[in-house]
């Protein structure tokens, strides 16, 4: 048993100055006082990757930086899956008894610690070495890739994707710490400079700054209670050129296995936090995860489904798309809004209801996936 017990969020976007540790530190900071522990209270710690500080050895260089001397420490990665990861090994070693606290980190400053020559090499790598990287793809390329041969499948369209940056935006202009607040519209989207076709500038998720933190604990340490009731993983794949078919990407066998692990049915969920590095992938995981028929979830959000009043309110803090992303603590705020949400203290975004969640990330090109349930407990 664990329960997240802390969560700590900076604004996405443009933070000058502001280092790889610095934007750690403070959304640490944020965490633990949500938490009301100390620095000392924590034994264990977990941290992603940084593409702007890529020491071999972040975890603890965060902990000496921040003031941390924990029994257990170490980075992961995964990808975009790398905060669903971590959340789930911690609620593993406090299950096993290993440790009580786990502070769980990870931030960049993405946009301005890197030139653009420099971001594009470094996310280019996901691809094979040998068989995708000389021909040049980026990680664009390989998800415009797999949206086309979605849409020839499935019979979705690139208006279809433009109902999920709406969605998103729309979202975000209610977070006062989103990287983009302006509301957009499908023609907007479709208006919008081309990328990797049929992916156009607002279908993509842009580049931040930012850090994200939150605490998994054995017990409840505030008068809420959210519990993790259980995670899965699944990897399928490394290279889009050695991916199955789509509809046998491994989100659903996460999901699967998620539900099998927790004892919690897609029917009993009333909030969901998906990935959504890009439309295609936003449409593609609620269709494998069970919140939508295939080809169908465009036409949820068009009807209000995943709206903030709608039956599965999604994202309500604009997700990677409008939110923004800063590398592994982009997808961390997806379980953070979850957490203000299941607390009651999501302001003006605030959904009905949101006693049973739904957490999925993705790593890579739909490589690697995270599946996870958190419960309110009290």
């Amino acid at each position: 048993m664990s329960f997240i017990t802390g969560v700590g969020l900076t604004s996405f976007g443009r933070h000058d100055g502001q280092s790889t540790l610095d934007l750690m530190s403070t959304a640490a900071e944020l965490a633990l006082t949500d938490a009301g522990l100390r620095r000392a209270e924590i034994d264990g710690f977990l941290c992603g990757y940084s593409t702007t500080m890529p020491h071999i050895m972040l975890a603890t260089v965060f902990c000496e930086h921040f003031g941390l001397a924990p029994s257990y420490a170490h980075a992961i990665q995964v990808g975009g899956a790398t905060g669903m990861a971590m959340t789930m090994l911690a609620h593993h070693l406090v299950d096993a008894g290993v440790v009580n606290h786990v502070l769980v980190v990870g931030g960049e400053n993405r946009l301005t610690g890197q030139s653009r020559d420099a971001s594009i090499q470094t996310l280019a790598q996901v691809g094979h070495p040998v068989y995708e990287v000389p021909l040049g793809p980026t990680i664009p390329a390989y998800y415009g890739l797999v949206a086309s041969r979605y849409m020839h499948e499935f019979g979705v369209t690139e208006q279809d994707f433009a109902e999920f940056a709406v969605l998103m935006r729309g979202n975000a202009a209610m977070h006062p710490g989103a990287q983009f607040r302006d509301p957009i519209s499908v023609a907007d989207v479709m208006a919008s400079k081309p990328v990797a076709t049929p992916l156009k500038l607002l279908d993509c998720c842009p580049v931040s700054d930012g850090g994200a933190a939150f605490v998994v604990s054995r017990e409840p340490t505030t008068a809420f209670a959210i519990q993790i009731r259980g995670a899965a993983q699944a990897h399928t794949h490394q290279h889009v050129t050695a991916a199955p078919a789509l509809d046998k990407f491994g989100a659903a066998i996460a999901i699967a296995r998620a539900k099998q692990a927790s004892g919690v049915a897609i029917s009993d969920v009333n909030y969901a936090a998906v990935y959504d590095s890009f439309t295609i992938t936003l449409a593609m995981l609620l269709e494998d995860l069970g919140l939508a028929g295939r080809g169908e979830a465009a036409d949820l959000v068009r009807s209000g489904h995943f709206s903030r009043d709608g039956a599965m309110p999604l994202n309500t803090h604009g997700g990677l798309l409008s939110y923004g992303h800063c590398g592994v603590g982009g997808a961390m705020a997806h379980l953070v809004e979850t957490h203000l949400q299941m607390t009651g203290r999501a302001g003006d975004r605030q959904v009905r209801e949101a006693s049973m969640a739904l957490i999925h990330g993705d790593g890579g090109v739909l490589s690697s996936h995270v599946s996870m349930f958190l419960e309110r407990v009290r």
